[in-house]
């Protein structure tokens, strides 16, 4: 009987094949000059100053390859790395002080004395921008037509602070105090105010009292307690009344005002047009991974119109499909409605969206209606940081970028700017940046991606060259067996 050849042979060849195909050689230590960088900004500085602030480029967050640009370097000239750090100013808060003058109206009626009988009710005329036109107290049983008006008893004071007060919509006024001046012919004066504020001159709250008291010499010198302090508040009309001592018409009454603003840092903001997307009726707009998205907003071109919308972006995941290793799916982050209205010869648009920091190399629309045909532009807004680096080796320097594979090189501000208050690094000179240069690494930097890509294809290739070579050896060894099979069976015969 015919030996019965070994069948190890392809099984030897198909291992061969495995160990030729390309492996990752031991990764060498890699270099961190300005041509391993796709791109490169010229910076201009004046030499005087130790420590230089950038305000980031749009154009390095539409190029940098990291979301948190651990690929920003600066390079004197002979390619030696600066010390950097990034560095976003924090919010300011700005108090300004002010004082606003209030229009004064005297509340007279007869049926009360001057010791402090609470006002019934009060009738006031204001005009149509909302100032007070004039006040009449009614008390007792006098109906407000009280006879003889130099006769009537002063009850109380009603303040117009006028349109000043209220601020504006996003900033309202507050007011913290009132001042009281001082009438000339009283030398000396004691008293209890009371102190009750209203927008709208219906509903009346009682916010504080206080003592003021004040005293004159025969040398015109006066010692005055004349403040009414109370936590800050927002409103227009206020009315004073008495509890202890004699009503008296002031010669004027400031409210002393405190307005606090934030300062923000100013916002860039990027117009992105859209492209179509994986799936029908979503739209893809290409951005940067580096670009830190704090609000979007949408330019719409139709007169009138109503977009409601998700904003999101996709996402590789495991496919569920047979024959697919991953998919890209939709993950939304965010759902707002967007609308551009004319109505009365006015046009009402929405504003922006504050969507929370976010990082994407492609933002994706999703509208909620499907059967819109609108194809708006994106607006992304950002704070742009402060790169803030030491000027040491040998001007000029460079601004170097684009590199996907960079190691974070930024280091804390106290080790680059040591000592520096806030005051002091948003005083530092600005380095300005010439015109965006690209390097050779742009020229064959392929991306991680497309690498891994092109070795995985290749890997691929090679084994199924193995593989078909093995299945023609055991093809060839079948067919030599069946021959010496059929030999040794006519051998036999």
């Amino acid at each position: 009987m015919p030996q019965m050849p070994s069948v190890t042979l392809p099984v030897f060849l198909l291992a061969i094949g495995i160990h030729a195909a390309p492996t990752p050689a031991a990764t060498p230590p890699k270099s961190d000059t300005p041509a391993d960088y796709a791109y490169a900004l010229p910076l201009r500085i004046s030499g005087n100053q130790g420590v230089v602030g950038l305000r980031m480029p749009q154009a390095v967050y539409l190029n940098a390859k990291t979301a948190g640009l651990d690929d920003l370097r600066v390079f004197d000239v002979r390619g030696v790395a600066q010390p950097h750090a990034l560095y976003r100013p924090p919010t300011e808060l700005r108090t300004q002080r002010d004082s606003l003058p209030a229009s004064i109206f005297p509340i007279r009626g007869n049926g009360y004395s001057a010791s402090g009988n609470t006002l019934i009710d009060v009738d006031i005329q204001t005009r149509p921008d909302g100032s007070v036109k004039s006040v009449q107290a009614r008390t007792g049983n006098d109906r407000g037509k009280a006879q003889g008006n130099d006769a009537a008893v002063l009850g109380g004071l009603i303040l117009d602070f006028g349109v000043a007060a209220k601020g504006s919509e996003n900033n309202p006024l507050r007011i913290e105090a009132l001042r009281f001046s001082v009438p000339k012919e009283q030398t000396s004066y004691s008293a209890e105010v009371w102190l009750e504020t209203s927008n709208d001159l219906k509903r009346w709250e009682t916010i504080g009292a206080a003592e003021l008291n004040w005293l004159s010499n025969d040398s015109a010198q006066t010692l005055a307690s004349d403040r009414l302090e109370f936590s800050p508040q927002s409103f227009r009309y206020a009315r004073l009344t008495w509890r202890r001592g004699e009503p008296v018409i002031f010669p004027a009454i400031q409210a002393e005002t405190v307005n606090r603003q934030s300062s923000e840092p100013a916002r860039e903001t990027l117009w992105i047009k859209p492209v179509a997307g994986n799936q029908a009726g979503d739209l893809v707009y290409p951005a940067g991974i580096a670009l830190p998205v704090e609000q979007i907003g949408l330019k719409l071109s139709e007169p009138n119109i109503v977009y409601p919308m998700t904003l999101g972006y996709y996402a590789e995941r495991p496919s569920r499909q047979a024959g697919k290793t991953s998919e890209w799916v939709f993950q939304p982050k965010t759902q707002a409605t967007f609308y551009q209205i004319t109505q009365n010869g006015q046009t009402r648009r929405s504003g922006a969206l504050n969507i929370g920091l976010g990082h994407q190399q492609e933002w994706v629309i999703r509208p909620q209606n499907a059967a819109a045909t609108a194809r708006p532009e994106l607006g992304l807004s950002w704070q742009p940081a402060t790169l803030v680096f030491l000027a040491g080796g040998t001007p000029p320097y460079t601004l170097n970028f684009g590199r996907s594979e960079a190691t974070p090189a930024s280091q804390a501000l106290s080790q680059v700017a040591p000592g520096f208050s806030p005051s002091e690094l948003n005083q530092l000179e600005q380095a300005q940046a010439g015109e965006l240069q690209t390097g050779p690494a742009n020229v064959s930097a392929d991306s991680a991606a497309s690498q891994a890509g092109f070795s995985a294809r290749q890997r691929t290739f090679i084994l199924w060259g193995v593989l078909l070579l093995g299945v023609a050896i055991l093809a060839g060894m079948a067919w030599r067996l069946i021959r010496q099979m059929n030999a040794g069976s006519g051998k036999e015969k």
